[in-house]
């Protein structure tokens, strides 16, 4: 009974110690979406043509669970950097047998994100700027993202929904296709020349 204690004492303070240092490693903690959050962003998931659901810091795995129950047709991926969660979420995939669901422990920065259709966030406003920074510099196109909570400086989004919490909480959906980012990218270009006389 002894060892069982320290064993379950042991695992707590590894799983602990795991979560903070992936909040230190990545700026936030994993925090799994609100019921509410969850149903929006789920209901704002147009997902068409054939592109990848990906989920940048998937944390627990109930948004990709969810995910790759609602389409089993599609190739749904998450990517997280704190151990302990991204566990969990591996445990979830394989008790519900989702084969059309892939996680990784990993930074998303260091993904490709190119085969995208719909990317789902959850992330400060240092990891949407990092995320922003990735998409120009890797010219990605043609895909939707949805964020909770945290906006994209640069960029405006196509539609806001409003949480029924008390903190009528965002949902941000952005939609980026060539003509979008060829356009942004002249109006940057354009900021970038002109200097103050």
């Amino acid at each position: 009974m002894l060892v069982f204690k320290i064993i379950l004492i042991a695992c707590t303070v590894i799983a602990v110690v795991s979560v903070v240092w992936g909040s230190l490693k990545t700026g936030i903690v994993p925090m799994p979406s609100s019921r509410k959050a969850l149903q929006a962003i789920l209901a704002s998931a147009e997902v068409k043509g054939e592109g990848q659901i990906i989920d940048l810091g998937s944390g627990w795995g109930t948004l990709t669970t969810a995910l790759a129950r609602k389409y089993p047709g599609r190739q749904v991926i998450g990517y997280e950097l704190s151990f302990v969660p991204w566990l969990v979420s591996l445990g979830l995939k394989h008790v519900f047998c989702l084969r059309n669901l892939s996680v990784y422990y990993r930074d998303f920065l260091d993904a490709d994100l190119s085969k995208a259709a719909l990317l789902f966030c959850y992330l400060s406003p240092e990891g949407m700027f990092l995320l922003q920074k990735k998409i120009e510099e890797e010219q990605l196109e043609d895909f939707v993202i949805v964020s909770n909570t945290f906006a994209m400086a640069s960029y405006q989004p196509e539609r806001v929904i409003r949480l029924g919490d008390i903190y009528r909480t965002p949902v941000y959906v952005y939609r980026f296709f060539p003509k979008y980012l060829d356009s942004l990218n002249s109006t940057c270009r354009l900021k970038k020349n002109s200097r103050i006389l």
